[in-house]
């Protein structure tokens, strides 16, 4: 399925430039309309159901008139501009590969009403851990995800937005900056958040690359889902990781759903008991309910991993239709991270996508 683009600029030789370059290099990726005249660009939007729509900030835009489904940004002149009048805004002079990692970036972000939509064709493979069984060592076991893929020389980030998490309970390294950094330059909507990113970003021993905790966990409780999605987007821009492992915690609320819709997998953990497998029953039940009625493709992509299970108490959830992929059983007077280290050494991760 090829995304349809459409790209509104009075310079003619400038869009003559960009759609040559686009039909050239992405044939395969973009269905390209090119257009001067506003009028005739708001209409094609309505008739052929456009996908992107890219507009020259020359051009007064009423964003009103806009489909709900079809994405949006300026193109602007210069690179120092990160947002204009609330949307995004893209810098028409600069690498073809760049702007085309922007315009998919805009495309994740708003075909989430678009069943089944796959995003494999997307080098950064996005793996989220939120469990509705809470108590479970979903965090271990996202931390442990990290670790197994960097084993495979994948260049793997671990990204920790719970509201009350530490990504320094399973990682360290030196240097001064930390997620309240990254949180303040989010909320700031300076242009240089990608090397705001990239400074603030450490390497664990393990080699997997991190944010350290925020000051305080109320600068956590800060980050707004736009925040959430903003962040999750620019780290797949840079082009420089493989893996993002987030941790997060589990909620059935719109901003949630709208960031699972974003990962390539949601894995959930249970430990095989009696309350665990009512949690993980009922939550598969409700967001299946939600799939039927709003289209939301999302049970494909959850997965099971049991951790901390007993033969002896612990028992399977069930055939409800989750995707069970291996387990991990409870390790007895061993510290967080010797846990997390027995937990990487699992093939149960290679199943996950």
């Amino acid at each position: 399925m090829k995304i349809k683009l459409a790209i509104l600029e009075k310079d003619q030789n400038y869009l003559n430039r960009i759609v040559t370059a686009f039909s050239t290099k992405y044939a395969d990726k973009f269905e390209i309309y090119s257009f001067t005249e506003p009028e005739f660009a708001l209409q094609t939007l309505k008739d052929i159901k456009i996908d992107v729509f890219v507009a020259s900030d020359a051009f007064d835009i009423d964003l009103s008139k806009l489909p709900s489904r079809c994405g949006f940004a300026y193109f602007v002149d210069s690179a120092g501009i990160d947002m204009l009048n609330d949307r995004r805004a893209i810098c028409k002079f600069q690498k073809a590969d760049l702007i085309y990692k922007q315009i998919l970036s805009i495309y994740s972000e708003n075909a989430e009403n678009i069943i089944g939509l796959k995003i494999s064709d997307d080098e950064c493979k996005i793996i989220t851990f939120a469990s509705p069984s809470c108590g479970t060592g979903c965090s271990s076991l996202a931390a442990a995800c990290a670790i197994y893929y960097a084993r495979q020389n994948k260049k793997t980030l671990y990204l920790n937005l719970e509201k009350f998490g530490s990504s320094d309970t399973f990682f360290s390294a030196e240097g001064q900056f930390g997620m309240s950094d990254v949180i303040f330059a989010l909320k700031s909507k300076k242009a240089n958040l990608s090397m705001k990113l990239e400074s603030c970003v450490k390497q664990d021993k393990t080699g997997v690359y991190f944010y350290s905790q925020s000051k305080t966990a109320l600068d956590m409780l800060e980050m707004t889902y736009d925040d959430m999605m903003r962040l999750i987007s620019e780290l797949k821009l840079t082009g420089s990781y493989d893996y993002i492992i987030i941790d997060k915690d589990f909620s059935m609320d719109n901003d949630s759903i709208k960031i699972y819709k974003q990962t390539h997998a949601l894995v959930w953990s249970g430990d095989g008991s009696e309350i665990s497998n009512t949690k993980i029953s009922r939550a598969y039940e409700a967001i299946s309910i939600r799939e039927q009625h709003e289209d939301v493709a999302l049970t494909n992509r959850i997965c099971l991993i049991y951790n901390k299970f007993s033969n002896k108490t612990g028992k399977a959830v069930g055939d409800i239709g989750i995707k069970n992929i291996g387990g991990a059983p409870v390790y007895v007077h061993a510290s967080t991270k010797q846990v997390v280290d027995q937990l990487a050494q699992m093939d149960v991760f290679s199943k996950i996508i």
